[in-house]
């Protein structure tokens, strides 16, 4: 099994930044792209962004060039940068994972809370 734990939600002022992590422990070699997904209060999940194992990253429209996500293979995590945050990036932000081996395996992390809010 693969365990993925995440961290840095909090609270922010709009335009401000933050950085979540998600760190992958367990059978990581089974890892293909990694990436985080959010649900806000009331409304389903969506994709944020993803990116694959070779680095190759993959955004939502909404958060194209305020959002950076960014992989270390060596050390199992994955972080997204965000900037210019808006009130409506409030959301509960999961980090998820791919399996390499079973294409209808994926792994979720428990989430982290993002507030932005004045």
């Amino acid at each position: 099994q693969v365990q993925l734990v995440e961290s840095g939600g909090g609270l922010v002022q709009p335009g401000g930044s933050l950085t979540l992590s998600c760190a992958a422990s367990g059978i990581t070699f089974v890892i293909n792209a990694m990436g985080w997904y959010r649900q806000p209060a009331g409304k389903e999940r969506e994709l944020v962004a993803t990116i694959t194992s070779g680095g190759t990253p993959n955004y939502a429209n909404s958060v194209k060039a305020r959002f950076t996500i960014s992989r270390d293979n060596a050390n199992n995590t994955v972080h997204l940068h965000m900037n210019s945050l808006k009130p409506e990036d409030t959301a509960i932000y999961y980090c998820h994972a791919d399996d390499k081996y079973f294409a209808d395996k994926e792994y979720w992390g428990k989430g982290t809370l993002v507030t932005v809010n004045p």
